[in-house]
């Protein structure tokens, strides 16, 4: 039976060298990403948050990464991940250094994972889906784990025709980030995260893990994303912890709502890039569209996004997203 486990975990030399590299890099100066997944063609939300993430990179001198979040595979869609670089380059938002994949870093995130299970971080969970789905909170919101299998001493091992997924075991204590608009970045991580899953069950490695490693790889001091991640954030930043580092700097801004008030999404086929040209709209209006849907620019506006970036400051901006953060019904 595994002791208390320490914190930070004990890491690899090549562990401790490849999050050491992206801490350096942090002392540079600003560094932000913009990281969609390649399940489908990015709608008018993500190409607004692309814009906004640029922006922010920009107008203080940073440097801006392109990541392609690809590790789900069941999900990815051939000719996604080429629409997506196309889509940006439509739109003139030019990504610093090469495009980089999680999948081609599948290694180094299976030694992190190896470290966390060595020191007692992970336990294995064989919940079901429909149970978890009987505990789930009422009215769509956000479950968290009871711990059933915390103390249940399962095998990590095959049993039934499958494996059970790995999951954190989550610290007392508060969860705490710099939140830069909208809600204050701290929750309590019992009550609040709960026993996240780190790996799945049929061996994926889990969107929370995988984030927080490239947060620090990549040495990014500024993470700019839909308020819709303002909840995955907590998880993330106990495994930052883990690894001994602190998190980026949070702005979540909200999200871009049709007329009835709904979220925008691939799932519900939103228009992107080709329903903008479909209406015969050029990429420096389509670039005034998604500029005046967050408040930079009046409506109608025709810009380029050198020139949108040329008539602002870093105030100016921060100060648009606290407006849409302070409205998020607006947005």
């Amino acid at each position: 039976m595994l002791g208390q486990p320490s914190l930070p975990v004990p890491l690899p030399a090549h562990l401790v060298e490849l999050i050491g590299r992206g801490l350096d890099l942090r002392k540079r100066g600003y560094r932000g990403r913009f990281a969609p997944s390649p399940t489908g063609t990015l709608h008018r939300g993500n190409l607004r948050t692309a814009l906004l993430s640029w922006l922010d990179a920009r107008l203080r001198g940073g440097q801006w990464l392109l990541r392609i979040d690809d590790l789900d595979t069941p999900r990815n869609r051939p000719g996604a991940e080429a629409s997506i670089l196309q889509d940006m380059n439509w739109l003139g938002l030019a990504w610093d250094g090469p495009v980089i994949r999680q999948s081609e870093a599948r290694g180094l995130y299976s030694s992190v994972l190896s470290a966390l299970r060595c020191h007692g971080w992970l336990y294995p969970c064989r919940c079901s889906r429909r149970l978890l789905a009987d505990i789930s909170a009422p009215h769509g919101g956000l479950a968290v784990y009871p711990g059933f299998c915390r103390h249940a001493g399962h095998s990590w091992d095959w049993q039934e025709g499958r494996l059970p997924s790995w999951r954190l075991r989550l610290s007392p204590g508060e969860l705490c980030w710099d939140e830069r608009c909208g809600v204050p970045g701290g929750v309590d991580g019992p009550t609040a995260v709960g026993d996240v899953v780190l790996r799945r069950a049929d061996g994926f490695i889990a969107y929370h893990l995988a984030t927080a490693v490239d947060e620090l790889r990549m040495g990014i001091t500024d993470v700019l994303r839909g308020d819709d991640l303002w909840s995955s954030t907590a998880p993330q930043v106990a495994v930052m912890a883990l690894l001994g580092a602190a998190p980026p700097r949070y702005a979540h801004v909200p999200l871009w709502r049709d007329g009835e008030g709904h979220r925008l999404s691939k799932r519900e086929g939103a228009e992107g890039i080709a329903g903008f040209q479909a209406q015969e709209l050029d990429a420096a209006a389509v670039i005034g569209v998604l500029a005046a849907s967050a408040g930079l620019v009046p409506a109608g506006t025709r810009l380029s996004a050198r020139e949108l970036l040329d008539g602002l400051t870093p105030e100016s901006f921060d100060a648009a997203l606290q407006r849409a953060a302070a409205n998020p019904d607006q947005a």
